[in-house]
């Protein structure tokens, strides 16, 4: 039978050591405070963030939304590279423009970090880069958990998770209720891959035989960089354009399931939106994944977003401003197509009817990306 040491078993013996979790706090805590307005209360180490919603009583009816996310196995390419402050960025980008596709503006965001040891330094690398992403969204980073977990994770694993809320006023929500026949359907360029199908790209890396260090030409950088490309962040954007644009009807989030799926979702039954392959050009990387892995397009596109990360539809008369305001935003615009009545196509890899659970609308897909 084994025995205790004669000094006793110590939490830090057990493999969690709270002085590197303190020290961690105290480097990422200005980050973490630049997030904050006048709306926030209490500062960094409480157990519970405050958020003054007296704001909220200009509205007539608030409607609080709420979104919660990771980043996926994007976060394996982290942590292979030793670079932890742009997965922050992508934590922010996947909850809040979820959020923002029904018009609301997001408030407050948390996050949590698990991981097999605390190194303090790189914990606070990680809450710098989702404080940095929360200044660009606009949204206050008012708490966070950062658990060691020994035994369950190696050293040094980590995941990271957040969550979301944001109010809309009950009268400017959006959703497939506004949607009408010959509505404009505007693609928001991506920055690349985001954070979704990043198992398939491994996967296409591996089989190529390519490290993360490896020049690519097409990309024009090495493959580690590409795929660290953070996610774009289009909350602020949305939240202006939905209070500029009285025809916009929806924002469709571009991320698992690909373009066509996403859209579908905020389509109403019995409408069909369109989708030009041609409408624009395909950003290098994904053709270089699709060549590399020798990758059915249709599953590429089921899977990537294919250089889409943000869909609005609008009504015709305001699509040409639309797409200007955008990209005065810096984010580039351009029609996709256009909604009409769902005439019954079969399902099939270019005909796409609803998706993950819901009893949508219809996106059909037709010709030929052009590189």
């Amino acid at each position: 039978m084994s025995t205790a040491p004669s000094e006793g078993i110590t939490y830090a013996a057990a493999g969690v050591d709270t002085e590197a979790g303190d020290k961690a706090v105290e480097l990422m805590k200005s980050a973490v405070a630049r997030t904050h307005g006048p709306e926030v209360l209490g500062g960094v180490g409480a157990f519970a963030g405050l958020f003054d919603a007296s704001a909220l009583k200009s509205y007539e009816r608030p409607l609080l939304a709420s979104s919660t996310d990771g980043v996926g196995t994007k976060i394996v390419i982290a942590r292979a590279m030793d670079v932890h402050d742009t997965i922050g960025q992508d934590l922010v980008a996947m909850v809040v423009d979820d959020i923002v596709v029904c018009g609301a503006k997001p408030l407050v965001m948390t996050d949590y970090i698990a991981c097999g040891r605390v190194v303090p330094e790189r914990i606070a690398d990680i809450v710098r880069g989702i404080a940095i992403g929360c200044e660009m969204a606009g949204v206050a980073l008012v708490g966070g958990e950062t658990a060691e977990h020994p035994g369950v994770m190696e050293p040094d694993d980590y995941d990271v998770a957040g969550a979301a809320i944001g109010v809309v006023e009950a009268s400017r929500l959006l959703g497939p209720e506004r949607v009408r026949s010959g509505d404009v359907v505007v693609a928001m360029a991506s920055s690349g891959l985001h954070s979704n199908g990043y198992s398939l790209v491994r996967r296409v890396v591996e089989h190529a035989g390519w490290s993360l260090s490896s020049e690519v030409a097409e990309l024009g950088r090495t493959v580690g960089e590409e795929l660290l490309e953070p996610t774009r962040i289009y909350s602020q954007l949305c939240v202006s354009l939905a209070e500029s644009f009285e025809g916009l009807r929806a924002f469709s989030h571009v991320t698992g399931g690909g373009l066509a799926a996403n859209l579908a979702r905020v389509l109403p039954k019995g409408l069909a939106a369109s989708v030009a392959r041609d409408a624009w050009d395909l950003p290098a990387v994904f053709s270089v994944v699709q060549a590399a892995g020798s990758v059915p397009w249709n599953d590429l596109e089921s899977t990537l977003n294919m250089g889409v990360g943000m869909v609005a539809v609008v009504d015709p008369s305001e699509a040409d401003a639309l797409i200007a305001a955008s990209a005065a935003a810096g984010v580039p615009a351009w029609t996709l197509g256009t909604v009409g009545a769902d005439t019954g196509l079969p399902m099939g890899p270019d005909v796409v009817r609803g998706a993950k659970g819901v009893d949508g609308g219809t996106v059909v897909l037709s010709g030929q990306y052009r590189a």
